[in-house]
């Protein structure tokens, strides 16, 4: 899902961010394809501020995502 241009960190990606759970969060950051709108410019930056305060990414949750792609997009 490409809902931003270039990193701008749109509502609607905003939104999208802030309604993902931390293994929604993980599972992304593992899986989604290089160049995922996620992780570019302010939306990288802000993907990241949530993801940390969400409890980033913990030995648990890397267990349980494992290394099997999964990645939907939200």
């Amino acid at each position: 899902m490409q809902d931003s241009k270039e990193g701008v960190l749109t509502d609607d990606m905003k939104k999208r961010i802030d309604n993902m759970s931390q293994i929604q969060m993980a599972t992304a950051l593992r899986f989604a394809p290089a160049g995922d709108q996620l992780f570019i410019g302010e939306c990288g930056e802000y993907f990241d501020k949530v993801f940390k305060e969400k409890g980033g990414m913990t030995p648990a949750i890397s267990k349980s995502i494992g290394w099997n792609n999964t990645y939907h997009t939200w």
